[in-house]
């Protein structure tokens, strides 16, 4: 009888040990979430298909100056003169005639500024600017006294004219760094003189200047034009016209326009 239950408990705790080794199986096989191990491997994926992009070339601005302002700075020379009556324009200002054939020669001075270039988009910006610019032209001719003409007598007079330019520019680049510019530009009269020089055999013997800005017009308007090329480095060169639209007479008595062309150097930061 004592065989019998000990045969019997034993078998019971059998069964209990069995059953418990399964549990601990079955819990040895899922993580600290509850959640199966098997299922919580990672899940292999499919590669993501990227199609390649096409990127076509732009022809723009150098790309340090495509998506922000740049300011600059420029410089350069100028070749200046006056279109229309510009002999009757000298002769009125300065009070002074010469006889003979007087010819006209274009005035040199220089030009210097700063500017602004706002892009637009990869191939065009608007540059608004202010600059110094000299402009005028030089007429020379003889001295009215015949009997003085074995003495190569000449008379020189020049129209001396400073300006603050203010341009607001449309740049196109045609291809990477090249582009082409025109737009509207005002003008403010700085200085205006006139000065005659007077001489003989190479040597000068009078000079005088005399002040002609208030017969002038305190505002000037012209269409300006040109091309550059735009370096990575931000240097640049450019050449570019200046053609006057407004007679620079304040009184009307002569019609004459300021006319430049212009070269120089830039460089935006």
């Amino acid at each position: 009888m004592k065989i019998s239950r000990l045969s019997g408990g034993l078998a019971a705790a059998c069964l209990l040990i069995s059953a418990v080794a399964g549990s601990a199986s079955a819990q040895a096989r899922r993580d600290s979430y509850g959640t199966s191990k098997a299922n919580s491997l990672p899940r292999a994926t499919a590669p993501v298909y990227r199609a390649p992009v096409n990127r076509q070339p732009v022809y723009s601005a150098p790309a340090s100056s495509n998506s922000s302002v740049r300011f600059g700075f420029r410089a350069g020379l100028n070749v200046a003169d006056l279109q229309g009556d510009a002999v009757k324009s000298f002769t009125q200002l300065a009070g002074y005639a010469p006889d003979g054939a007087i010819t006209r020669n274009m005035r040199p001075g220089f030009y210097a500024g700063l500017y602004a270039t706002l892009p637009i988009g990869p191939s065009f910006a608007i540059e608004p600017g202010v600059s110094y610019s000299e402009k005028g032209t030089v007429l020379k001719g003889t001295v009215p006294v015949p009997a003085l003409d074995f003495l190569n007598t000449q008379v020189t007079g020049t129209a001396r004219l400073a300006y603050i330019d203010v341009p607001v520019l449309a740049k196109v680049f045609i291809t990477p760094g090249f582009y082409i510019y025109a737009g509207p530009q005002a003008s403010f009269l700085v200085s205006g003189k006139a000065r005659v020089e007077a001489g003989a055999l190479g040597f000068t013997a009078y000079k005088q200047d005399f002040d002609v800005s208030n017969q002038l017009r305190k505002v000037d308007f012209a269409a300006v034009g040109g091309l550059g090329y735009q370096f990575d480095n931000g240097l640049g060169l450019s050449a570019g016209y200046d053609y006057g639209l407004t007679s620079i007479d304040s009184g009307n008595r002569f019609d004459a326009q300021n006319r430049v062309l212009k070269v120089g150097l830039n460089y935006s930061f």
